[in-house]
């Protein structure tokens, strides 16, 4: 799916230092799309990658799970 002609309301976790590794999504096409877009905050008119909002929905539970703990 595509987000080019989508009104998209960026945002980026209030738990996101100044380091420059962060990532920023657009939740606003979750109800009506189904779809979570997420872009790189460092490049903001750079690809967005769209992932179905279930997929990120588990990936944001195994990282709260520490699933990706050193």
């Amino acid at each position: 799916m595509t987000t080019d002609s989508l009104p998209l309301t960026w945002f980026k976790s209030s738990y996101s230092g100044s380091g420059g590794s962060c990532i920023e999504v657009a939740a606003n096409l979750v109800a009506s799309r189904g779809v979570v877009p997420v872009r790189d905050s460092k490049d903001p008119e750079g690809p967005v990658l769209s992932f179905p909002s279930t997929s990120f929905s588990a990936f944001i539970a195994d990282i709260k799970a520490g699933s990706f703990s050193r």
